[in-house]
């Protein structure tokens, strides 16, 4: 069965997850704030959901029409063929949103949804008593300046859970965060690879599986399969067939931090990715870092001094970021951090930078493009399946 897909994002990774999308052989791709429109059948959302390394989600949209009122937001629900998709058994559960439209009260809206779906599953069954004990079916109605989206979520748990990760540090960096910083910048296995401020390991693991061709959702379950829709070896048959594209290459990758407890968790998030062969972890203080090699590339989540009084410490810190600069002169440098004036202590302009988000936090993504070596003028580093 063909379906209309949306692949969700982080605002401002849109287009990186489109890449990704064209990487995987999709075409027609549309792109909208957060989200990434695509078609597919069951195989497609399977591959979907195990390789893209920056989507948070991925979508079946089920309708998309226009409601000013509660009776066109049921009428709009019903006319959906929910049956085709979700078993008489199926557990239907409904959030929903609303921005800048009539139909502002959430709960209402949700009510209404489940009530019209509840409708047409009855009439398509003829049944009036749903025992929702069966696969769960997460569906969403978003209303944006009076349109409402259906959608159902067939991943579950974020794209993010890739599931190596059962611990991490004090300020976390979602693991699709990661790897669109890995993915924006220019970095190559050829080149030398250190994050000084690793923490839990996320950069450089997320790094070690792009260079492997290691699918990121290759070791967790999605919620669709479960469902009945879904043939019991679809997701088999993708897991097998990204096993078969991992790569083995000669990298080598350095992660430095001063607490000695979170790189213990770091060397134990790289064992269960299977990438800690790549990955060399040391403690050490960041005021100590150096390097003799004359090309390299650092990619870096640094402290933000998100609290009060810390101010000064990372202006003093983001200070010697810069003098290692100025010394590493052929290494790229990428940067992700929420200060908002970060050039101003690194004291060097960046060749570019681009405004993400950690979770809610707004942050920006300072790359400075000095590695000569490289002529691929940033192309993403992404692996054709």
């Amino acid at each position: 069965m063909e379906y209309d897909l949306i692949a969700t994002t982080t605002f401002g990774l849109e287009g990186i997850t489109a890449k990704e999308l064209k990487a995987l052989g999709y075409e027609d791709l549309r792109t909208e704030n957060g989200k990434v429109y695509f078609t597919g059948d069951e195989m497609d959302i399977a591959i979907a959901n195990i390789h893209l390394r920056t989507a948070d989600r991925v979508l079946i949209k089920m309708a998309e029409f226009e409601a000013r009122s509660f009776e066109e937001l049921f009428q709009g629900t019903k006319k959906v063929k929910w049956n085709e998709l979700i078993p008489v058994d199926g557990i239907m559960h409904v959030n929903g949103k609303s921005v800048k439209s009539t139909l502002h009260s959430v709960p209402d809206c949700q009510s209404i949804v489940k009530k019209a779906i509840v409708d047409s599953m009855s009439e398509a069954y003829g049944v009036s008593h749903f025992s929702e004990d069966g696969p769960l079916y997460k569906i969403e109605v978003a209303i944006l300046k009076d349109v409402v989206t259906l959608t159902i979520d067939t991943s579950g748990p974020g794209l993010h859970k890739r599931g190596y990760r059962e611990e991490a540090g004090a300020a976390p960096l979602k693991e699709t965060l990661a790897a669109a910083m890995v993915l924006i910048s220019r970095w190559k296995e050829d080149f030398a690879l250190v994050d000084p401020f690793c923490g839990s390991g996320t950069i450089l693991i997320e790094a070690a599986m792009i260079m492997q061709n290691i699918a990121p959702g290759m070791c967790r379950s999605f919620t669709c399969e479960t469902w009945p829709t879904m043939e019991a070896d679809v997701f088999e048959q993708v897991r097998e067939g990204a096993e078969r594209a991992i790569k083995h290459k000669d990298i080598k990758l350095l992660g430095y931090d001063i607490d000695g407890r979170i790189l213990k968790v770091a060397r134990s998030n790289a064992e269960k990715a299977g990438v800690s062969k790549y990955i060399e972890f040391h403690r050490r203080d960041f005021k100590e870092f150096s390097s003799a090699e004359k090309y390299g590339f650092i990619i870096s989540n640094p402290p933000y001094g998100e609290r009060l009084g810390e101010k000064r410490e990372v202006e003093e810190l983001y200070k010697i970021f810069g003098g290692y600069k100025k010394k590493l002169n052929n290494w790229d440098f990428n940067i992700l951090t929420s200060y908002e004036n970060f050039e101003s202590p690194f004291n060097i302009k960046s060749s570019k930078n681009r405004k993400l988000y950690n979770g809610k936090l707004k942050c920006y993504y300072y790359q400075y493009f000095d590695n000569e070596l490289i002529k691929n003028n940033g192309d993403m580093v992404i692996n054709h399946i």
